[in-house]
């Protein structure tokens, strides 16, 4: 659905204002947002879920799944509206232009990053790779993940797109594995298919609502991802026409698959098993007819959950660079590695906060915690998208029907609402992590007021 606007490109950021080159196609950006979706959590993410609604764990995978498509839209929007890269820190300061606010959601797209980097670490640290080792300390396994990432990040990682489809397709063939299981299962009568109809909170009314609520909560964490290739904007060749179709096909693509592979959980494994595992989906290949290696999709599972916490952890480093560079948080947080050209302060600063996390909480908790954070920037976005319709632009863009932002903001603020079941360390976590991120933007204010700088606004 399209509409006419006003200028075809949102201008440049200050410095240099060489474009970056338009080298990703239809079929590359379509693996690109399945890729970025893919990863910790189904793989680690999945038993928590059962834990908290039992062996109906498929249908907080669709609440989730109709939750990512309602925001996914606005974002369609917007990205087709102003195809530049910056997502949501420039939707929010194109609509509402304050600072202030534009940078506490740039600053919690950023910490999302991190516990979500640091969620795949806790899960690196579990049962998958103990299908290897003997027992090893996961907090001090968890750590040393992120040292290992932040060397490598140091170094300089390559951020191609097409190294990001192999990955996927590792990836996927993960969870084709399972679904393969799972087919296997139905067709040889194995299974319990009672368990699909169990819901683990006693009662009706309120507490089974809240079960919901809390799980789909938590099972969002396994569809984050796709508000990261909007970023892939001015990299994309016809961002207006593609990124409709890609966004929604990757969205499509990965909730049929994690809906399939909770029923398979599900059908398999009873839900107190899954939860008591940091790796449910291993507990399924072990309980499958089909004689798959254990060890095999163990490698598979920590390839899939370091392929993310990488990812997770450079899209942060390079969130604080940008804010460093934008004087929004102190320059020196800008620093790079005169060799590497790595983002060498940004590096370090983020790797801390995450060896913070990874200290302080376990998968459920950090993915909450990222759940959360990216809940509260979507429903910003989804009111973005109703205030920006009087901003018009010269060229057609995808246009979403005004109830699906509407809703979008609303089941957003339900699911970061206490009516969600959320443990008070998460909103105690999310909340130090806002803490030190404000008190970063006063000291560099501060700093900046004694030197008489001006500081420089956030590009339009």
């Amino acid at each position: 659905m399209s509409t006419a606007g006003s200028d075809a490109a949102v201008s440049p950021g200050r410095g240099d204002d060489t474009p970056l080159r338009r080298a990703i196609g239809p079929r590359l950006l379509v693996l690109f947002v399945i890729g970025d979706i893919l990863g910790t959590g189904i793989y680690a993410a999945t038993g928590q879920v059962a834990g908290k609604v039992g062996g109906a764990l498929w249908l907080p995978f669709v609440i989730g799944f109709v939750v990512a498509i309602l925001t996914a839209a606005s974002y369609v929007e917007l990205v087709t509206k102003y195809p530049k890269a910056a997502g949501a820190a420039l939707y929010t300061q194109k609509a509402f232009k304050v600072p202030f606010l534009t940078f506490i959601i740039g600053f919690m797209v950023m910490c999302s990053g991190l516990s979500s980097a640091s969620a795949a670490a806790r899960a690196f640290s579990g049962d998958y790779l103990a299908e290897f080792t003997g027992f090893l300390p996961p907090t001090l396994v968890a750590i040393l993940f992120i040292l290992a990432l932040a060397a490598l990040n140091l170094r300089g990682v390559s951020e191609s797109v097409k190294t990001n489809v192999v990955l996927t397709l590792v990836e996927l063939t993960g969870l084709l594995v399972i679904l393969t299981i799972g087919a296997w299962a139905v067709l040889t009568g194995d299974g319990e298919p009672s368990r699909l109809g169990e819901f683990q909170a006693e009662g009706t009314g309120y507490a089974l609502l809240t079960s919901v609520l809390g799980a789909t909560a938590l099972g969002f964490f396994a569809f984050v991802g796709f508000e990261d290739s909007v970023n892939m904007a001015e990299e994309t060749k016809d961002p207006v026409r593609m990124f409709p179709r890609a966004i929604f096909t990757g969205i499509a693509v990965t909730g049929t698959i994690y809906v399939l592979v909770a029923l398979v959980a599900s059908l398999l494994v009873d839900y107190r098993v899954l939860e008591d595992s940091s790796g449910p989906l291993l507990e399924v290949v072990k309980a499958g007819g089909i004689d798959f290696p254990p060890k095999l999709f163990a490698l598979i599972a920590l390839f899939a959950v370091t392929n993310s916490a990488l990812i997770n952890i450079m899209m942060a480093s390079r969130l604080c660079y940008g804010m460093a560079n934008e004087r929004v948080l102190p320059r020196g947080m800008g620093r790079v590695l005169p060799r590497r050209r790595t983002p060498v302060a940004g590096i370090v600063f983020v790797s801390l906060l995450a060896i913070g996390l990874v200290s302080t909480g376990e998968i459920e908790g950090l993915g909450d915690t990222t759940a959360f954070l990216l809940l509260c920037v979507f429903a910003v976005v989804n009111i973005a998208v109703l205030v920006l319709r009087r901003d018009h632009v010269e060229h057609e863009h995808f246009r979403t029907p005004t109830a699906l932002p509407v809703l979008g903001a609303i089941t957003a603020l339900i699911l970061a609402s206490p009516l969600s079941d959320r443990p008070a360390d998460v909103y105690i976590r999310a909340g130090v992590l806002l803490g030190i991120g404000i008190g970063l933007w006063a000291l560099n204010k501060m700093v900046m007021k004694v030197r008489g700088e001006a500081g420089a606004a956030p590009s339009p």
